[in-house]
């Protein structure tokens, strides 16, 4: 009788395998109330690496970090109408506290615009206090109808930047910087995930926005995933909470603000990417194992020579543990370790150790023996092979999933293995609505030469559309 497999095929139901994945690599688990989740160590293990690579990158594009309260009074939404309506049904508001109804409901962060906003307003005086750069590192709160662990979540762990600028054009330039070279960039260097950038389409405009720019990704069963956005918000939220300034002329003007932010939804969407039937595919980069040596079988100092290669490797700035379980049979270990997704396995036993040999595997590749005093530069080698690789797969899988199509009916059918590339004006918002219809959106939109519009009714602007999580 065949074994059964440990995780759901991809191909036989790509849902259920993205939950035995989160449980079998022990990545998270559902929360006690309802669309929360609980961040077990290797999971909040590879986030930690991504807020640290991302961290890097936000403050090389010049933004400092703060922190603002996690309560926002309700009239601070108020004040800026298209936001309220945009967050109200998923806002969760506190009316009672210490046994008593409060004088003004407080709302539990969606977003923190109108918070920064506020003091933002006491801190800008004069333009030579602009740009201000801020960026927060923090939980927040939105009531989701259908939540998925990483995806969409009640409560999720994020950034968000908030800016304020002199001028239009800063803020503009600013708010596309952060999406190329600060999101996109850390997409596809430290995920391995290539994204589309480009503009939202009016009706997917952030609440409150003038223009928001977005990375979208493809995931392996061919949906996209909004990876992270960037919004251009005017001087909407300037004019809603005072934040003014005295230019060189001594004339009072009105900022122009922006917004961004990615979240543990960057998780999600890793797994998504690069899993495989064996389990979870950690790019080597934000692996908070990078490589696990295994003992295949104590004896004849056999543990102490991988604690040898461990710490060796370590010196050289890898991460690695050894696993020296014999008393779990060495196939399971393996099994776990592939579930987990480790980038690099050595195996060591008295034999090998005898030969002053390893062997060395590569996550999903045949195993090879590599000397032992070598094993430094092979780990490396290996390493960066597997994150290139990583990358190079799924842009050729994302791309041959990429149709370009003429019509909203074409662009339907495409978008059932994939991504379908249409013309903006062939589509229109009349298009957009019929797509909508079945479950289609307009994900971004795009150059043909896949670079940035200035403006969504520019000559030659194509439509991006799939299906979505």
């Amino acid at each position: 009788m065949a074994k059964a497999p440990i995780l759901t095929p991809q191909a036989e139901n790509f849902p259920q395998w993205y939950q035995d994945v989160l449980a079998k690599a022990e990545l998270a688990d559902n929360g006690p109330v309802r669309g929360t989740m609980v961040i077990r160590p290797y999971g909040y293990g590879i986030w930690e690496l991504m807020q640290a690579a991302m961290d890097r990158r936000i403050k090389a594009a010049g933004a400092d970090n703060v922190y603002f309260p996690l309560f926002i009074p309700e009239s601070y939404l108020k004040r800026e109408a298209e936001h309220v309506e945009g967050f109200s049904p998923e806002l969760a508001v506190v009316t009672h506290a210490g046994g008593e109804e409060l004088a003004e409901p407080v709302v539990v962060r969606p977003t923190s615009e109108t918070v920064f906003g506020e003091f933002m307003a006491k801190w800008v005086q004069s333009y030579r206090d602009l740009p201000l750069l801020l960026n927060q590192w923090a939980n927040v709160v939105r009531w989701e109808l259908r939540p998925r662990v990483f995806l969409r979540t009640t409560e999720f762990l994020w950034q968000e930047g908030h800016t304020a600028h002199a001028s239009r054009e800063d803020a503009a330039r600013y708010a596309r910087d952060i999406l190329e070279h600060t999101y996109a960039d850390f997409m596809v260097n430290e995920l391995a995930v290539p994204v589309f950038t480009g503009v939202k389409t009016r009706r997917e405009r952030f609440a409150g926005a003038i223009n928001t720019l977005a990375c979208e990704a493809m995931m392996r069963d061919g949906k996209a995933l909004q990876m992270g956005t960037s919004h251009e918000l005017g001087q909407n939220f300037a004019k809603a909470f005072d934040i003014d300034y005295l230019d060189d002329a001594g004339q009072r003007q009105h900022c122009w603000t922006t917004s961004w932010g990615s979240s543990t939804r960057m998780v999600g969407g890793l797994i998504m990417c690069h899993g495989d039937d064996a389990g979870l595919r950690v790019p080597p980069r934000v692996a908070p194992i990078q490589v696990v040596v295994c003992v295949v079988r104590d004896g004849d100092g056999v543990v102490e020579a991988a604690t040898r290669v461990r710490d060796e490797l370590v010196a050289a700035g890898v991460r690695a543990r050894v696993d020296d379980r014999v008393s779990v049979s060495f196939g399971r270990r393996v099994t776990d370790w592939e579930i987990k997704g480790v980038p690099v396995r050595i195996e060591l036993g008295p034999r090998d150790l005898a030969e002053g040999n390893v062997m060395l595997a590569r996550r999903g590749a045949d195993k090879t023996s590599v000397a032992l005093a070598g094993v430094g530069s092979a780990v490396s080698s290996a390493l960066d092979e597997l994150q290139r690789e990583l990358l190079d797969e799924a842009t050729r899988r994302r791309d041959a999933a990429t149709a370009s199509v003429g019509s909203v009916g074409e662009a339907i059918e495409a978008a059932g293995e994939g991504f379908a590339r249409i013309p903006w004006r062939s589509l229109g918002e009349a298009g957009e609505t019929e797509l909508a219809e079945q479950a289609v959106t307009v994900r971004c939109l795009q150059m043909p030469d896949g670079s940035v519009p200035d403006d969504v009714d520019a000559d030659g602007v194509e439509a991006l559309v799939a299906r979505s999580y």
